[in-house]
């Protein structure tokens, strides 16, 4: 069975996150917020990259934002998917040559690190509004939190027991929500393996993925509701 597009977006969530905290001094570049708390660490143990943890969530931010405007000139449905997954493997592809090309990063704080590591953050940011965007019906790609806490209350609700109905629709949620967090969980553990191997090339990886998913989304059903009529605001 082939892959499909959102696991792929998660594997590639789960792989991202790990390699860039790896080769980066403990940067998140797809849960930018959990960089609050290594900035905290940065601060008390003396370590570098205060710079670019700070800088990682306003440059989400605004990579999100831009992607949400240029996305109402794009056509809707799977023709806007491929060319955001487009944007975001051309980011990753650069964020590898970087990573390679000025490894080792010594200085959190310099400015190849930075570079580096904020073109990741911007793939990152381009996948989290193309999940909202276009994948709202698919657990999220890149922070699996608010899912295992869907997942254990789906878990919880079917040992109490449920109404046949109700329990077909939690244990198919609860199977696509299962190999989304595996999807990540088995990116993460791949990222760690490949770094401790072959170091930041194993940023190699993620535009392979990324290229792979771009060839999914040709076959991905999407729900994108038409275009809004002009001066009414956007629907998902």
């Amino acid at each position: 069975m082939k892959p499909s597009l959102p696991n792929l977006l998660s594997f590639n969530g789960g792989y991202v996150d790990t390699a860039g905290f790896i080769t980066l001094q403990g940067l998140f570049t797809a849960h930018v917020t959990g960089n609050f708390v290594t900035i905290g660490s940065a601060l008390v143990f003396g370590t570098s990259g205060v710079i670019a943890k700070l800088l990682a969530l306003p440059v989400f931010c605004a990579v999100i934002i831009i992607t949400r405007l240029l996305s109402f000139h794009l056509p809707h449905g799977r023709s806007a998917i491929k060319v955001m997954l487009s944007a975001n493997l051309c980011l990753l592809v650069l964020g590898a040559y970087l990573a390679i090309r000025w490894n080792p990063f010594v200085n959190g704080d310099a400015w190849p690190t930075i570079l580096t590591g904020m073109t990741l953050v911007s793939a990152m940011a381009i996948q989290n509004a193309l999940h909202r965007i276009h994948l709202g019906a698919s657990p999220p790609t890149t922070l699996m939190t608010g899912t295992t806490t869907q997942m254990m209350i789906d878990v919880a609700d079917t040992a109490r027991g449920l109404s046949p109905e109700t329990r077909a629709a939690t244990l198919s949620r609860l199977r696509h929500m299962g190999v989304a967090v595996l999807s990540f969980a088995l990116g993460a553990a791949a990222a760690a393996i490949f770094f401790s191997h072959v170091g930041p090339w194993c940023l190699v990886l993620p535009p392979v993925v990324a290229l792979s998913a771009r060839i999914a989304a040709n076959s991905f059903q999407t729900a994108t509701p038409a275009p809004p009529a002009s001066g009414t605001a956007p629907g998902k």
